[in-house]
């Protein structure tokens, strides 16, 4: 028997989760240390998972199955494509600098009326989301992805609610009652989706007698399984519903600028750049792949909500007066720009979304643990507060700003290539949303450059002039980040060759060809 990979790869982040949160009390750094070890060796495994993969071998690869709840047809069915593979690798990239932004979040506070902080848990419940994450991601059992898609909800509530920012503008008392709302709405809305695609799940089962991917492609290839238009219409809105609150998608996103703002800066990046992916993966792996003619059927509406998530995203982004929030619904626009990319139906736009949602954590990571690390130092959210940062912290104000540049897709950083094939792949399929989306762009330019010129330029505030530069610790967190966005900017291929068989089945799924230019004949 070979060695379960897959499996290890996500068992160990789980196996770190128990242990660090078995630490005692009293020795809160060897915790942290803990669990920066098993993050790290959780990437090295990941590592060793992309560098086995094979982009031009069979679509699933590094597969696993085994029996679990034989009664329902369940089974325990691991397998990654190039998708799968690659965000399977970004997620366990994004943990260790997570662990180290997030160092001191979780030490007590001294003040008596704040809540005591058990630094053991919350790194406890980082690495459980990474667990569950990563497993999501290698799942092809449809039942077992969604305990996964349920579960991670838990270990996210109680980042988000008893781990909250402490740079509140409002009392203690205050804080806690808005980290509260924050937390309970981002779980009614995901419990809501989740509930409603059980009961997809158990229909699929019905009509398919199986929950895996492997056994229900077989069946459709053989002419064994056929759904009625409306049955596969139904299922697949149940699964879409769901995916489209955890991307988020307008208008089911209200719940991402709450948690996000309320969160501690690390925490919010595992909620965009983590979390939230697995929302845009499954559209790709679940519903165009299960439901291929009902996917067609939706994709003018689709694209209709995904033009005015890129919009009306960037729109509130320029107009907040909180940096993190300003950022949340900048990730609201982007997650636009990526549903766009895998319902356009063309290669380049699927290609595109993927590559959007690798680059969109990279660029999103560096951003907002920047913007945490500014944060910090000055206790303030609200933009009006800053002032000439870049005098006194020049390297902050550097890696701020090309965390900025990378989110409003500058070329030469790793953002710009997935956006502009995105953009190709919906010119190419609908013009004139392809126009519509080209807003997004401006509008990012706007708000990120205003951001920029309002926190860094300008006079020296009092309250800033002893801001202190990027430490070790901040700048081990960054300059990777950035170093990884300026890479994948110049040289993208060796993500676009894991990325684009999967791509390819996909399209095939969905019996969809790429639109031919239309060339008219020279006279």
């Amino acid at each position: 028997m070979s060695f379960p990979l897959l499996t290890a790869t996500a068992a160990l982040p789980a196996i770190g989760a128990i242990a660090t949160a078995a630490v005692p009390a009293a020795r809160r750094t060897a915790a942290k240390w803990l669990a920066l070890i098993f993050s790290l060796a959780t990437l090295v495994l990941a590592g060793v998972a992309l560098a086995r993969f094979e982009p031009g071998g069979a679509r699933y690869q590094l597969t696993e199955s085994h029996a679990w709840i034989k009664d329902f047809g369940v089974r325990y069915e691991l397998g990654v494509d190039g998708i799968g593979v690659a965000l399977m690798a970004l997620t366990a990239l994004l943990i260790p600098f997570v662990i180290l932004a997030g160092w001191h979040d979780a030490d007590p506070l001294e003040t008596k009326s704040s809540r005591w902080r058990p630094t053991q848990g919350f790194f406890a419940l980082i690495l459980m989301v990474e667990a569950m994450v990563i497993l999501s991601f290698e799942a092809t059992d449809v039942f077992l992805f969604y305990i996964l898609f349920e579960a991670m909800l838990i270990p996210m509530y109680f980042l988000i609610g008893g781990f909250g920012d402490r740079a509140h503008t409002g009392s203690d008392e205050n804080a806690a009652a808005q980290r509260s709302y924050a937390a309970v709405k981002f779980l009614l809305y995901n419990l809501v989706g989740g509930l409603i695609m059980l009961a997809a799940v158990i229909g699929l089962y019905v009509v398919a007698g199986t929950f895996s991917l492997s056994e229900i492609a077989e069946a459709r290839a053989n002419g064994s399984l056929s759904m009625a238009t409306g049955t596969e219409r139904w299922l697949f809105l149940g699964f879409f519903f769901a995916f489209a609150v955890k991307a988020p998608l307008w208008p089911l996103h209200t719940w991402l600028p709450n948690a996000m703002g309320e969160a501690t800066s690390p925490v919010a990046v595992l909620i965009t750049a983590v979390v939230d992916k697995v929302g845009t993966f499954a559209m790709l792996r679940f519903c165009l792949q299960l439901f291929p003619e009902a996917s067609k059927w939706a994709t003018p509406v689709i694209i209709v909500l995904a033009l005015i998530s890129i919009v009306y995203g960037a729109l509130l982004a320029v107009g907040q007066r909180d940096i993190k929030r300003l950022i949340a619904y900048a990730s609201i626009s982007h997650f636009g720009f990526i549903i766009l990319g895998i319902f356009a139906m063309t290669s380049q736009g699927q290609s595109g979304a993927t590559l959007y949602m690798v680059n969109h954590g990279i660029s999103t990571a560096a951003l907002m643990l920047v913007a945490g690390f500014l944060i910090t130092r000055r206790g303030s959210r609200l933009i009006a507060d800053y002032g000439g940062v870049q005098k006194v912290a020049p390297i902050l104000a550097g890696t701020f700003l090309i965390g900025g540049l990378a989110t409003l897709s500058l070329p030469g950083l790793a953002p710009f290539v997935s956006e502009f094939l995105v953009l190709v792949g919906a010119f190419s399929a609908y013009p004139a949303a392809g126009i519509i989306a080209t807003t997004g762009i401006v509008l990012a330019a706007l708000y990120v450059l205003v951001l920029y010129q309002r926190t860094m330029t300008g006079p020296v505030k009092a309250e800033v002039q002893g801001m202190a530069d990027l430490k070790v610790r901040e700048l081990v967190v960054v300059l990777p980040l950035i170093a990884l966005l300026l890479f994948l900017g110049v040289y993208p291929k060796p993500l676009t060759e894991i990325v684009n068989p999967a791509v390819q089945h996909t399209m095939s799924d969905v019996q969809k060809k790429d639109p031919q230019p239309e060339v008219e004949a020279a006279k």
